[in-house]
């Protein structure tokens, strides 16, 4: 009787440990997969810091590949524009700084009249370039 007893109690005793292991396991894997979603993961962070890569990588490629001569008329338009902008009755008045903040749109529209558009500038000239050659063949546009 006392060696029937004493079985059952191992018996237990191990079915409660594998349960406590299951249990551990299971909240762990529920922990997880309710603080990070895949989903929430996917799209925002990974998707995020994957466009910022492309768009970083396409805007280093176009200004590498212009000739030395280009990129030497790119640095003084730059300074030029940037001057330009920056005076004071070219600044932009806006809440919060008394002193405005500098003409962005006068900066692009200097250095695209100067021959040296930002990337910015001839990437919505090549989006619009392809727009109208989809309008051309009769597709629809966004």
């Amino acid at each position: 009787m006392a060696n029937a007893i004493l079985n059952l109690k191992e018996r237990n005793i191990m079915q409660i440990r594998t349960a406590k292991i299951r249990l551990l396991i299971l909240t762990g894997i529920g922990i997880f997969l309710s603080g990070c979603s895949i989903s929430d993961w996917y799209n925002g962070y990974y998707v995020e810091r994957y466009a910022n890569k492309e768009a970083q990588k396409d805007r280093e490629q176009y200004y590498n590949s212009e000739s030395p001569e280009m990129q030497e008329l790119r640095k003084q338009n730059d300074k030029y524009c940037g001057d330009l902008s920056e005076k004071p009755e070219n600044r932009v008045a806006r809440d919060g700084y008394p002193n405005g903040v500098w003409n962005q749109g006068m900066y692009v529209n200097c250095m695209e009249d100067r021959g040296t558009p930002t990337y910015g500038t001839w990437a919505s000239m090549q989006k619009k370039k392809h727009d109208e050659e989809l309008r051309a063949k009769g597709k629809r546009v966004m």
